[in-house]
């Protein structure tokens, strides 16, 4: 076999790997249940990865934590969060992180 073939190869064999590995889930139908606890724990598995991007976008400065007020996405964040938590609107919390963000640019940073 010549050199060119292993790429396809390659993809191939992680093509069959990718589709059977997500198969599992979904052939089975709803013959396939999760335990009562791996459900629970899989709720909030979208809240956890979007928090693990979050994060470190708004507490890091030119790679450094920087933890303060005088970060103004680090403050802007904490605002939308405090908002989110009282108030479950999605719109308000835009509103109210972006008009944080945008006062300690204006008036700290």
């Amino acid at each position: 076999m010549s050199e060119s073939w292993y790429g396809w190869l390659l993809v191939a064999g992680a093509s069959l790997v990718v589709f059977f590995t997500r198969a599992v889930f979904i052939l089975p139908g709803a013959r396939l249940r999760l335990p009562p606890a791996a459900e629970k724990i899989l709720r909030y598995a979208p809240a956890a990865a979007l928090m693990a991007i979050v994060v470190p976008d708004t507490a890091m400065v030119h790679g450094a934590w920087v933890v303060s007020l005088y970060n103004p996405r680090f403050v802007g964040g904490l605002a939308a969060f405090a908002i989110a938590a009282a108030t479950r609107s999605v719109t308000l919390t835009i509103v109210g992180g972006m008009a944080a963000l945008t006062l300690v640019r204006l008036f700290l940073a």
